[in-house]
């Protein structure tokens, strides 16, 4: 910004299976913050690193990286922007630091919707040799792949998601057993009840040993956001490079600026000048008709 650094990020691609575990992550090395300022300086610039999986190079030929590979690396910048992209300068509530559950994912999310944006994937995706495009055919085959069974795994989601609510609500164990309501929620969301010796539960390791104990619901409502917040882009006409330029800068100054210091339903209404709406999400599944 006016010529001067604002963040800095490491960037570590490549699977190497014998010092670095799987998957792949964003993490902060420093934060923004005026109190630990350098000397001579207003504000400690914050620092990102990005650790990713995808293949390495072979042979000679570059990383070649599947679609998947890709859609992480987006997913993975979306966190390193928030980050970076800061203007608060209380490091508590600055980056990623503060975000309340219900919108950790969302700007992660966010990013992968442009995968789906035609221009985007066709500017990136060609033949590392001959510079041959992406075929038209192939980026409808992964549009389509988007929307298979979308349904199906919407449900999915809400089944987990209440199931993990009611038993850290509701549940009373002196009336019914984890898996009897387990059953009960499943009437209501799935297709095909769960059999009577099923103990998917006991497995479920999200919401009794991975932090997402009753907020197992947030992955479902940050889709909600990023949705939105993407049909934003739509609006105003994705081949429109000057509005999109101007509703970006908008989403910078909103979304990936304000970190945690204020409520997230307050950052989407700055966003959005209204409160989120789940019609984004269903039409980017396929459940209702597109635009």
């Amino acid at each position: 910004k006016e010529d001067k650094p604002v963040a800095y990020f490491y960037l570590d691609p490549y699977t190497r299976p014998a010092e670095k575990r799987g998957g792949a992550w964003m993490n902060t090395v420093v934060g923004r913050s005026e109190l630990l300022a350098p000397n001579g300086e207003t504000v400690r610039l914050p620092v990102a690193h990005m650790v990713l999986n995808q293949s390495p190079p072979v042979d000679g030929a570059p990383s070649l990286m599947k679609f998947r590979e890709v859609e992480t690396l987006f997913h993975e910048m979306g966190h390193a922007l928030q980050h970076m992209l800061t203007t608060q300068s209380e490091g508590m509530v600055a980056g990623i630091n503060g975000v309340e559950w219900d919108a950790v994912e969302q700007p992660s999310q966010f990013m992968e919707n442009w995968l789906y944006d035609e221009p985007t994937l066709m500017g990136m995706a060609e033949h590392y040799d001959t510079k041959e495009k992406l075929p038209t055919e192939e980026f409808q085959k992964i549009k389509n792949a988007r929307t298979f069974r979308a349904g199906s795994a919407m449900v999915r989601q809400l089944h987990f998601a209440t199931t993990d609510l009611l038993l850290h609500s509701v549940f009373d164990e002196a009336k019914q057993t984890p898996y009897g309501l387990d059953r009960e929620v499943a009437a209501k969301t799935e297709a095909l009840a769960p059999e009577e010796f099923d103990r998917f539960l006991n497995g479920f390791s999200h919401i009794f040993a991975g932090g997402y104990s009753a907020g197992y619901y947030s992955y479902k409502w940050a889709e909600v956001l990023s949705a939105d917040c993407f049909a934003a882009f739509e609006e105003v006409g994705l081949e429109n490079e000057q509005e999109i330029q101007e509703t970006g800068r908008r989403f910078r100054d909103t979304v990936l600026a304000l970190g945690g210091g204020l409520e997230p339903m307050e950052v989407f209404n700055q966003f959005r000048g209204r409160e989120p709406s789940v019609e984004p999400l269903l039409r980017h599944a396929g459940l209702i008709p597109a635009m």
